[in-house]
């Protein structure tokens, strides 16, 4: 695998939101639990280490006790032309649900799509394409 993929550490609800995004946008989830990997620095049904690898490819965990949890301020998510315009289109309305548009899907005036959006996990997505 090359290239940059979020790791992103929750607290308590990794397999929650590996699933979500499963469901938003399919590939391969593979979840591992702290007690899989025979670790004892937090509950044994905690996520130690999840992938989802497709289309969106991102990695999650349950942090540790001690550990920093994901805060998302001054960055986003950019899936901009990352597949066709429906699918975007899909993508956008289900990571909205019980999350907020903070820009919606649209037009531009340089004649591209695109929006802005926070789910509910508190991940900032930018989502858009050409056309």
């Amino acid at each position: 695998m090359s290239g940059l993929v979020p790791y992103l550490l929750f607290g308590g609800d990794a397999r929650e939101v590996l699933t979500r995004y499963h469901e938003i946008f399919g590939g391969e989830l593979i979840l591992h639990s702290y007690a899989d990997f025979g670790r004892e620095d937090g509950p044994g049904a905690a996520i130690a280490h999840g992938m989802l690898q497709g289309p969106v490819t991102l990695f999650a965990a349950d942090a540790a006790e001690g550990e920093a949890t994901f805060r998302m301020t001054g960055a986003m998510f950019s899936l901009l032309g990352t597949a066709d315009p429906a699918t975007l289109e899909v993508w956008f309305e289900a990571l909205a649900e019980g999350g907020e548009v903070l820009d919606p899907l649209q037009l531009r005036a340089w004649g591209d799509h695109d929006g802005q959006v926070r789910d509910r996990f508190g991940v900032h997505w930018l989502i858009g394409f050409q056309g």
